[in-house]
This record gives structure tokens, C-alpha cells and sequence, in this order.
């Protein structure tokens, strides 16, 4: 049985990687114990918590590039930081009702329901939204690849290339995205997508299944370093208006 005290030390350890995930995915940039002592833990010492951040990239949860002191999380800590430590957050009403006028707009086609859908999810999320329906490889809509070349973390031209053409082959990413699923919301971060062309990304996917029968996917692609709170609440509401209104 834990005791209080390693409770506590256990506790201050997540809230520090939290802390620090949830900064480097804000600000792509390495998070520094001066930072964290400034602004989130003034009662703690800076060596303490530079043991702390020495102790998770020990254990694997917390990297550190050569020209910084800082630290960036590694896809354990990712991994880590989705299963422990988001919290769901909202959508804004109002990004709610923009979506749900769209879908009224679009809603007697079904097609064209489908690619309004990655649409949306891409003018949320600011990531590429991707939309499948099942048993059809050449029904999968994608929406906003060109922001692939927005992400901080992507500087290699070769690697950016290779992720817009795995996107250009609808086969190869249908299968993909049609993964069995264990949750509602699965997310697969980097090598767990099990695509080498995909390989640095994170996916979140979601299934819906309609009341006039079709079933599907939905599914955002970014970077690893992706807001999942707002991602997480995007797919989720999609889901259910899919479900809803088709």
C-alpha cells in the first residue's frame, strides 16, 4: 500500500510532466525548471524540481535537445500524458453552432455531409481532418493537409513530403484509420500508428454509426505535440452530430 508521503511525491511528479506536456504542446519549445519554479510551483525549490525532470527522462517520460536545458516530452510521455493527465474541455458554443450550420446546410447529401465534416474538423482543430465510410476506400474525405507544413516540430522537407503522400493514398490510409478500436476515442501517437510514412504524427479516432445505416470513421492527423483536449472534444462532438443528423 502506498503511503501518504509517496502519494504526494508520486502526485507533484504527474502535475510537473502534466505541466510540462501541456506548455511544450502550447509553445513548441523546451520547458525549463525556472519556468516551472516561476510560474507553477514557487514553494518547491529549483533543484528539486530539476531532480524531478531528471527523474522522468530517467524513466523515459521527458527528453532534452543538446542545445537546451529545457525538456520535451517523448512519445511516452505522451502516451503517458493522453491515458493520465487531459481533462475534456468544451468546444465553444459558438464553434458548435457554426458546425451544426453547416451540417443543415449540407445535410440532404450525403457526400457532400462527409467532406463538410473533415472541413469542419480541420477549421477546429487547425490540423487535418479525415472522414471515412465503411466498406468504401474511395469514400475518405481530407481536409486541411496543407497544414502539415505549419507544424513547428516538422523541419524536415523529406518527412513532410512522405506524410502528403501517405495522405494521397486513400487505400493505404483507410486501413489505417480502420483500426478495431478499444475506446470510443483511440489515439495512436507516433510509431503506435504502425505506418513509417505517418510515423512522427499522432491520430485520434473515432467510429460512428448512423441511424440511416452508414458507419464509419473520423479522424484527426497533426503533429505529436497536438492540442488533444481540443481535439478529443472536436472528434467527440462530430461523432455524436453524425450520428444525429444523418
Amino acid at each position: 500500500m502506498m503511503t501518504p508521503k509517496k502519494t504526494d511525491i508520486r502526485a507533484r511528479k504527474e502535475r510537473v510532466l502534466g505541466i510540462t506536456v501541456s506548455q511544450y504542446i502550447k509553445n513548441v519549445s523546451p520547458v525549463s525548471s525556472a519556468f516551472l519554479v516561476n510560474e507553477y510551483f514557487a514553494d518547491l525549490s529549483s533543484a528539486t524540481i530539476r531532480n524531478i525532470l531528471s527523474e522522468l527522462e530517467q524513466e523515459g517520460y521527458l527528453t532534452h535537445p543538446h542545445t537546451s536545458a529545457g525538456r520535451i516530452p517523448t512519445q511516452k510521455g505522451y502516451r503517458y500524458y493522453v491515458d493520465n493527465l487531459v481533462d475534456e474541455i468544451q468546444l465553444l458554443e459558438e464553434e458548435k453552432e457554426r458546425i451544426r450550420q453547416d451540417y443543415l446546410k449540407e445535410k440532404r447529401e450525403l457526400d457532400a455531409l462527409l467532406k463538410k465534416a473533415s472541413q469542419a474538423i480541420s477549421q477546429v482543430t487547425h490540423y487535418t481532418g479525415i472522414v471515412s465510410v465503411d466498406g468504401f476506400e474511395d469514400r475518405l474525405y481530407l481536409s486541411g493537409t496543407h497544414h502539415i507544413v505549419e507544424y513547428p516540430d516538422y523541419q524536415d522537407i523529406q518527412k513532410i513530403r512522405s506524410i502528403l503522400v501517405a495522405l494521397e493514398e486513400k487505400e493505404q490510409l483507410y486501413k489505417v484509420i480502420s483500426k478495431e478500436l478499444d475506446k470510443r476515442i483511440e489515439v495512436f501517437i507516433g510509431s503506435e500508428i504502425e505506418c513509417s510514412d505517418i510515423d512522427a504524427c499522432s491520430l485520434v479516432v473515432s467510429s460512428y454509426k448512423t441511424r440511416k445505416g452508414p458507419t464509419g470513421r473520423i479522424a484527426v492527423l497533426g503533429p505529436t505535440s497536438m492540442d488533444y483536449q481540443k481535439v478529443f472534444s472536436t472528434v467527440d462532438y462530430m461523432t455524436r452530430l453524425m450520428e444525429e443528423m444523418i
